[in-house]
């Protein structure tokens, strides 16, 4: 099994769930050394400990952090207590910020097409049962998985009541898009990086594709996207390579919090070509294959962890 040299770390920012925890499971298996940063509250805690247990179960250095990594205190502890791990030999082999922590209010009020009723009751007329009871049909269909129910369901309830104002965007595009640039300016600052080092970060469809609900996380990842080529070509001189991952549709907890998921799932399992959403695993994979020496010519680019869903 392949082995990453005992001196590597990898910092996770946003490691106690979905995608950054899976990722910090396949490296810590692979003999990675694991900084994970996260930010939950006390009662979340009863789940996430075992996790980070079994990771140093594996025989890897774990340091976990829970503080708000945001921010430059919360930065700078981080970049001080891993100073202390690092020692004199350690180095950063990976960066992968995985933060989710976006506004997910409308733009404008939402108003529905009534497209899911109207067809409803075009079939209550060509057969005898009326439209409540196709409704309540399709309902409990849908919610016991059959995915291409979705466009007889009604749409999801949105908020309409609030909408995106500055502070939610600027908040939004800072935590998700531009934040990742500072934490590679503090690490490269403090000669913490490997000479072959990898930053990563996960984008997704809604880059390009518009969701309700989603418009201030989109710019965060069009920032992102941006700020991540940016990198690629000014820290390639010093051996960093800087990627971003558009993870295809996963049921994660930052994608339950998007109005309307089930709709987003359901359609993202009928038309990718597996015939399956992605899974946080499949991303890790990826991670784990781009921080090998062999990935090393890779920078600048957007690679889809996908299936291929995006092409369907």
């Amino acid at each position: 099994m392949i082995q990453f040299n005992s001196d590597f770390w990898a910092i996770i920012i946003g490691g106690s769930s979905g995608f950054g925890l899976a990722t910090a499971e396949k490296l810590a298996k692979h003999g990675m050394n694991l900084c994970i940063v996260h930010r939950d509250r006390r009662g979340a805690m009863s789940r996430i400990t075992p996790e980070f247990e079994k990771l140093k179960s594996t025989g890897v250095n774990v340091l976990t952090l829970n503080l708000d990594a945001l921010s430059a205190d919360g930065r700078t502890k981080v970049l001080d207590m891993l100073k202390d791990e690092l020692g004199d030999t350690g180095k950063v082999r990976m960066v992968l910020h995985a933060v989710a922590f976006g506004n997910l209010k409308l733009l404008a009020p939402y108003h529905a097409s009534g497209t899911p009723k109207s067809t409803r009751e075009k079939i209550a007329k060509e057969t005898e049962i009326s439209a409540e009871v196709i409704e309540q049909i399709v309902q409990k269909g849908f919610e016991d998985g059959s995915e291409s129910l979705y466009t007889l369901v009604d749409p999801p309830e949105y908020n309409n009541r609030q909408f995106l104002e500055e502070d939610d965007f600027s908040r939004t595009i800072h935590a998700m898009g531009s934040n990742i640039v500072e934490w590679v300016q503090d690490i490269f600052h403090r000669k913490f990086f490997a000479d072959d080092a990898r930053v990563l970060s996960l984008t997704s469809e809604g880059n390009s594709v518009a969701w309700r609900g989603y418009a201030a996380v989109a710019a965060a990842k069009a920032v992102l996207e941006s700020v991540s080529r940016a990198m690629a070509v000014e820290f390639a001189p010093y051996g960093i390579r800087s990627n971003v991952i558009q993870a295809g549709v996963t049921d994660t907890a930052a994608l339950q919090a998007i109005p309307g998921n089930r709709h987003i799932k359901a359609n993202a399992a009928l038309r990718n070509p597996f015939g399956r959403l992605t899974t946080p695993v499949d991303v890790a994979n990826v991670i784990f294959l781009l921080c090998m020496d062999e990935a090393a010519w890779i920078n600048g680019a957007l690679i889809c962890a996908d299936g291929g869903e995006r092409i369907a």
